[in-house]
């Protein structure tokens, strides 16, 4: 027998059906995707992973108003213990289709490290209210709770899963007088198992598997917007070392001339930084080249290649200001796990010490500060001085680790390795 218009749910109530079991399906699988979250892969799947997720729970919600407000139709010809499993199931399921959302949204509104949502990288959804503000150890408490009840609530959603396919298989197949599977495919007769309605959830079932297996998220981007340039200077290094350069004023020393007479000692010169200078960073993520730069920095600058003893230089970095292109991994880089922004919100370097090396070419030797630790860096760079005009470019490599930038299970190298090249070009003026 076919269902007639009173034995099925509403065509609202079909679709949200079908909608949010095919979200189900493809939440499961990114799940299941989600092996190592540290690489570039893994933070892309998380991402659109907590974007269904709460997809699910706003059709779920809708989908629970419109049951109360629109009463289901009747069971047609189940046993008393068939309808008291279908109303556990129905009822557990609108447990689980809100509260995987809800308590995965707690634990992520109770990381340590605050990744912003951004519901397919597109809208800006907040964490839950009051959570992210407390205090470690509450926070602690609440991401214990959120996982711990994530995860049994994933077992119950299986083993409900199970039950329910069988169910309305079972109706579908064996009981010909018991029209389940029409309520939700109008047009369904129970007992055929070649019924076109049961291929079309099987072919679409097909699709969706395959959708959640095989879906490539867009990777998070690897560099930030690079800003205008103005004149900028070759460097002899890798392409990818000069993509994060950082673009600092420095002088350049007038080429040498084998035959003229030594000139006069220049006197020691100040340096204003223009527009448009950088300073930038590089390291990769998963084998993924990752480039960043600092937004807001300043240089205090007093150098002349003939006063290099009385030479010095210091740079004075805004953490907070860090751009890797991805929105999400800036907020969560001056966090503590990574720069510790609110603790150590500035990195200066300090160079003393100048030595030349070639022709337009320096080392400038000095101390960085970062995270509150100091170490002793080097930085060999090239300058040329054309009259009041100055251009620089430098490169150097840091252990990220020596700083403590990178804790707890960030603290591997296997992922993002602990060299980080670190590249200066800048323009400048004479003061």
């Amino acid at each position: 027998m076919t269902a007639s218009r009173l034995d099925r749910y509403s065509t609202v109530a079909i679709v949200l059906h079908w909608l949010i079991a095919a979200a189900i399906v493809v939440q499961i699988l990114l799940a299941w995707r989600m092996n190592d979250l540290h690489t570039p892969l893994g933070f892309a799947l998380t991402q659109l992973h907590k974007s269904v997720g709460i997809t699910i729970l706003f059709l779920s919600l809708v989908r629970l108003g419109w049951r109360l407000a629109n009463p289901p139709p009747p069971m047609m010809g189940l046993t008393g213990w068939e309808r008291a499993l279908a109303h556990i199931t129905h009822w557990g399921f609108y447990v689980i289709m809100i509260g995987m959302p809800l308590t995965g949204w707690i634990m992520v509104s109770a990381s340590r490290i605050a990744i912003p949502t951004l519901l397919y990288g597109v809208i800006p959804w907040p964490h839950v209210p009051g959570i992210a503000e407390l205090a470690p150890a509450a926070k602690g408490a609440w991401r214990g709770f959120g996982h711990e009840s994530h995860e049994w609530l994933a077992y119950g959603a299986y083993l409900l899963i199970g039950l329910h396919v069988a169910g309305a298989l079972k109706h579908q197949l064996f009981d010909h007088d018991q029209p389940v599977l029409a309520r939700m495919a109008p047009g369904a007769k129970p007992g055929r198992w070649f019924d076109p309605r049961l291929l079309i959830i099987a072919a679409g079932g097909l699709i969706v598997l395959a959708l959640g297996q095989f879906l490539r998220p867009p990777l998070p981007a690897s560099a930030p917007v690079a800003p205008t340039a103005h004149d900028e200077m070759e460097m002899d290094e890798a392409p990818a070392a000069k993509a994060a350069v950082v673009t600092p004023p420095v002088s350049a020393a007038a080429p040498e001339s084998p035959t003229a007479a030594p000139a006069a000692p220049q006197p020691l010169s100040h340096w204003t930084v223009a527009s448009g200078s950088t300073l930038g960073f590089a390291t990769t993520w998963g084998g993924q080249a990752i480039e960043g730069r600092f937004d807001r920095w300043t240089a205090d600058i007093s150098f002349s290649p003939d006063q290099l003893a009385k030479s010095k230089v210091s740079v004075s970095i805004d953490i907070a200001s860090i751009k890797t292109g991805d929105a999400q991994r800036d907020d969560s880089l001056p966090s503590a796990d990574w720069f510790d922004a609110a603790t150590h919100p500035k990195a200066t370097f300090i160079a003393d010490r100048f030595e030349k090396t070639g022709e337009d070419r320096y080392v400038a030797k000095g101390k960085l500060t970062l995270r509150g630790v100091t170490k002793p860096l080097s930085l060999p760079f090239r300058l040329k001085i054309d009259g009041d005009k100055a251009r620089m470019s430098g490169v150097t490599t840091l252990d990220r680790t020596a700083f403590g930038v990178g804790q707890g299970e960030w603290q591997a190298t296997d992922q993002i390795p602990a060299g980080v090249k670190v590249s200066v070009k800048l323009t400048a003026t004479r003061g």
